[in-house]
């Protein structure tokens, strides 16, 4: 048997193999961020999501790609629906649920949010739902929620998180 042969056959195999997807559970939501009731971002699984079931909440981090900013999670074995009716304020406080306190957001930056979810039983979904979003500066001062979409590009506007002329 040829050894040289064997060698290249068994890192085509390997390349092979790591080229193939992932399952759809191994694959990353889409996150929903919008304006929370009372101002501010707020944060759930996007409607499209949703159409495959309704995962368990069961953390969530927003970070500004460094480091944490806050995170909520539920005690182990503990769940509630997260539908796309419902979101989770940033900063939110239930006294019963472990926290980190909020750092303050500042407007024209970039964050990160990270949903840790169960999947609904017998439904194969995402464990995790991911989403980029901003608080984006208006030429009065004042800031709105802003969604980066997964195909947005960063722009002279920095994805629209930043107002015209700036």
């Amino acid at each position: 048997m040829n050894t040289r042969m064997l060698i290249p056959g068994t890192l085509l195999a390997l390349t092979a193999l790591a080229a193939l997807k992932p399952s759809s559970a191994a694959r990353a939501g889409e996150a929903e961020v919008r304006e929370g009731p009372r101002g501010g971002p707020c944060f759930t699984i996007g409607a499209r999501e949703e159409r495959l079931g309704t995962p368990e909440f069961r953390a969530l981090t927003v970070s500004d790609g460094a480091r944490p900013l806050w995170r909520m999670s539920l005690p182990a074995g503990r769940s509630f629906p997260l539908s796309g009716a419902m979101c989770v304020p940033y900063g939110g406080r239930v006294a019963s649920l472990p926290r980190t306190q909020a750092a303050p957001l500042e407007p024209g930056k970039v964050y990160y949010v990270h949903i840790e979810t169960r999947p609904a039983k017998g439904k194969n979904m995402p464990l995790a739902y991911e989403g980029r979003f901003c608080l984006a500066g208006q030429h009065d001062g004042s800031v709105t929620v802003h969604q980066i979409q997964p195909g947005d590009r960063e722009g002279r506007r920095l994805y629209g998180c930043r107002p015209a002329g700036d």
